[in-house]
């Protein structure tokens, strides 16, 4: 079976029907637990039906955010998960969370097995993929203050949910210039 995902509403959404088709274990999280520390291996991979997640590494004593992953979103270091080598990141929760447990034996079990989950599984690696990309070039072709006007627009909410000083590890800037950055967009208004 094909399954054509074009939007975010809609990959969320099936991402919660197979959470409940495959009856994954549903836990309630406090908000900052770490789920994943850097270097162990990765065992799980989490739906989250409701919270807020942040994917991280430490360099050299200084965190540098990847990711923020919010209500209908796959989570893990899936590169551990996939490879079953241990994590170059840390996976914690912002908010208090619910979330849909996937353990990676059942994952592997699922992946081999269930056209229907590999086609949505494979759609999101790629979704994943093109994110990273975009991340990337964002860094190495943008100034910090089109990276913020451009998390603005993309995703406002964003400022309400995540802490000021891990939107600035994301966009790749100290707190200070993001609340610089911040000052100065507000004023062109």
């Amino acid at each position: 079976m094909a399954i054509a995902i074009h939007d975010d509403i809609t990959a969320g959404k099936m991402m919660l029907y197979l959470a409940e088709k495959y009856q994954l274990e549903l836990i309630t999280v406090d908000s900052r637990v770490t789920l994943l520390e850097e270097g162990e291996k990765a065992r799980r991979i989490y739906f989250i039906k409701e919270g807020c997640l942040r994917l991280w590494m430490n360099s050299n004593g200084k965190e540098i955010t990847n990711q923020f992953f919010f209500e209908g979103s796959l989570v893990a270091s899936l590169e551990s998960v996939l490879t079953n080598q241990p994590s170059d990141f840390y996976l914690e929760t912002l908010e208090k969370s619910v979330l849909y447990v996937l353990e990676k034996e059942r994952f592997e079990q699922l992946w081999e097995q269930d056209a229907e989950f590999k086609a949505w599984f494979d759609h999101y690696i790629l979704k994943r993929f093109i994110y990273y990309s975009k991340h990337l070039l964002s860094f190495l072709r943008d100034k910090p203050e089109e990276r913020y006007r451009n998390l603005l627009q993309k995703n406002p909410d964003i400022f309400q949910r995540v802490p000021q000083h891990y939107i600035a590890t994301y966009l790749g800037i100290t707190a200070v210039s993001l609340s610089r950055i911040r000052n100065k967009v507000a004023k062109t208004k």
